[in-house]
């Protein structure tokens, strides 16, 4: 597939970037510069959490203890209910994956967290029952994924590539990378080529598995709809600037604030929209300032 080129993934803002450059002499005077590079470890979600907050990626990766978080969201509890529904019904034997033991998945692995109410919490179990078994019947059950909830991890460049992959097939000899959606909205071929995290996962994949892997997919299941991107090496280059450039702007806060550096400098806060629904609302004055708080079932599915 062809197209223009996917716009720029956030970067962090410009005088975090310039605060970092200026840590530098800090960094020499204490001999950070005469130590040997080392490779960092990156998973898609850290590199999504620091573009979208600094602050928050500090709160959840960096401090310890961990500040407490916020409670259950229900849209989570349902991507999570349907993904492990999803992972159990492909565990199964050939001849028990029928729509009927996919409903019953659905329903073994069910949880209240985050719902209104339990009227609510039924109305999206049923709606959960129907996606799972609506998908099924289009894809072809006798095929056994090379992987589910897939760990991979492979070295590149500066950096460890990580992640849990939801699903991995292979296709005409090759792997090709799938990722469950349940989000409000159904998806695109832009969304799919402008994800890093599914660019990571072909670049970790390849390594883990040692096998060719250029496609991936999103299946949206409440829209019944795929959203697939085939990569080339260039545009998985890009992919893997991006995150290379982010994990060193990461990593030299991290290493700066660890030497005495101040964590409101190399961790700023990056107030928005998504404040209203931030696991770390609570412990940051900035975001609760800048968006009221989101009720736990706000982004269901309408």
């Amino acid at each position: 597939m062809k197209g223009p080129r996917p716009a720029r993934t956030k970067r962090v803002p410009s005088t975090l970037s310039v605060g970092l450059r200026n840590v530098g002499a800090v960094q020499g005077q204490l001999g950070f510069d005469a130590m040997p590079a080392k490779l960092v470890k990156v998973t898609p979600s850290k590199l999504a959490t620091w573009a979208d907050c600094p602050r928050r990626y500090r709160m959840a990766y960096v401090d310890r203890p961990t500040p407490p978080r916020g409670g259950a969201f229900a849209h989570n509890t349902l991507g999570a209910v349907v993904h492990n529904a999803l992972r159990a019904f492909y565990d199964l034997p050939v001849g028990r994956r029928t729509p009927e033991m996919a409903a019953a998945l659905v329903g073994q692995h069910w949880k209240d967290e985050g719902f209104q109410h339990p009227k609510q919490a039924a109305e999206y179990r049923s709606r959960a029952i129907g996606w799972v078994v609506d998908y099924i019947a289009g894809v072809d059950v006798t095929d056994d994924p090379v992987g589910l909830e897939r760990w991979v991890s492979a070295p590149a460049g500066k950096l460890i590539v990580e992640g849990r992959v939801d699903r991995i097939d292979e296709r005409d000899g090759e792997l090709v990378i799938v990722d469950y959606k349940t989000g409000r909205h159904a998806l695109t071929t832009d969304d799919a080529r402008g994800s890093q995290a599914l660019a990571l996962y072909v670049i970790a994949a390849r390594r883990t598995l040692r096998r060719p892997c250029t496609r991936v997919e999103l299946h949206h299941l409440p829209s019944g709809t795929v959203a697939a991107w085939e990569h080339t090496e260039e545009s998985l280059a890009r992919h893997h600037k991006r995150a290379q450039e982010s994990a060193e702007d990461f990593q030299l806060a991290t290493d700066t604030l660890a030497a005495g550096g101040d964590p409101d400098v190399l961790f700023p806060s990056q107030p928005g929209r998504q404040c209203g629904w931030c696991d770390f609302r609570r412990s940051c004055p900035e975001g609760q300032a800048a968006a009221p708080a989101d009720e736990p079932w706000a982004m269901l599915v309408p």
